[in-house]
């Protein structure tokens, strides 16, 4: 046999770079419905519908906070199929996504809550079944809450919760850390030292820069290289900070025994086996709630990307067991 010749920097170089470029992609998201800006609230938030008009309606509540809706797209349309069919409303929260806040008066949970209100009564969201993912989830508790000391409010008829934010400052510590060390772990340096290797930065900008993105969110999934199909998005610094500085030492748990303890209507509580949330925090607010308590296994807390086929088995048994009755 002839003898090996090793690979020279370059063609390695070159291979980094081509399997780096056909990573699989994230499918393109279809277009909304229909689409809008509210007016009354004091800043105009973005809204979207998906599936059909008249079906059910589901209010999705996207994570962040800060963020906005479109990384929950386009796996979680899948939401519009389950159990006979839903409508999909979707909002870019205030100072995140094309709901922007010129005012640079702070954010807070507080904010968020009185924003979410008036959506729900302008978008005409009857019943009011709300899908909260990660600070979404926890933005929907709050809201319960809030629903709970006022009989005036649009009071929820289900809620489904998918790997909620923690729901404590301790739990919120435990997350951080738990995330930190994650980002420090072999798989995610390997992962970086192969895109610095890869000269994408000057051969293609665009894939550089979704490798990077991925990179940013990898602490969060049980195995990183999954990252590569959640959609790309950007978080509102400002506003994020102010949300969690605003919430403070405020405990949603002692909240929820408080005045939801158990809830009086259907809540769904999912959270990955593999979520750097610590899995305590859902479990004690599923026991508060008197919820469906739902761990999916081999996952972290993106599970419409690394478990979506549990994930959406679960969501369509309780919507198809908790649909709400035709008039």
């Amino acid at each position: 046999m002839g003898a090996c010749r090793l690979p020279t920097r370059d063609s390695r170089l070159a291979v980094l770079a081509l399997a780096f470029r056909y990573l699989p992609a994230v499918p393109p998201i279809p277009p909304p419905r229909a689409s809008g800006y509210t007016s009354t609230t004091t800043v105009p938030l973005y809204w979207c519908r998906y599936g059909e008009p008249g079906a059910p309606p589901l209010l999705v509540l996207h994570g962040g906070p800060g963020a906005h809706h479109d990384y929950l797209l386009p796996q979680m349309l899948e939401l519009a199929r389950l159990a006979g069919g839903h409508e999909l409303i979707f909002y870019d929260q205030r100072g995140g996504g094309r709901s922007k806040d010129e005012s640079r008066a702070p954010v807070t949970w507080r904010t968020h809550v009185e924003d979410l209100a008036l959506v729900i009564d302008e978008l005409g969201v009857d019943p009011l079944s709300i899908v909260g993912y990660s600070w979404g989830g926890m933005l929907a508790l709050l809201y319960a809450i809030d629903a709970a000391r006022n009989a005036a409010m649009v009071q929820p008829q289900r809620l489904a919760l998918i790997d909620p934010a923690p729901l404590t400052r301790e739990y919120r510590d435990a997350f951080e850390a738990e995330k930190a060390r994650r980002e420090r772990g072999p798989a995610v340096l390997a992962m970086r030292d192969e895109l610095a290797a890869s000269n994408l930065r000057e051969t293609d900008p665009d894939a550089y820069r979704q490798r990077a993105f991925e990179l940013g969110v990898s602490g969060y999934f049980e195995d990183p290289h999954r990252a590569a199909g959640l959609t790309a998005f950007r978080v509102t610094g400002r506003v994020q900070q102010q949300v969690w500085e605003s919430l403070g030492d405020f405990d949603t748990l002692s909240e929820l025994e408080r005045w939801l303890c158990p809830a009086p209507y259907p809540v769904l509580i999912t959270h990955g086996r593999q979520d750097p949330i610590p899995l305590e925090s859902s479990e004690r607010a599923a026991r508060a709630l008197d919820a469906r308590f739902v761990v999916l296994e081999h996952c972290g807390h993106v599970p419409y990307v690394e478990q979506p086929a549990a994930l959406f088995a679960a969501l369509d048994d309780f919507l198809r067991e908790t649909r709400p009755a035709t008039p």
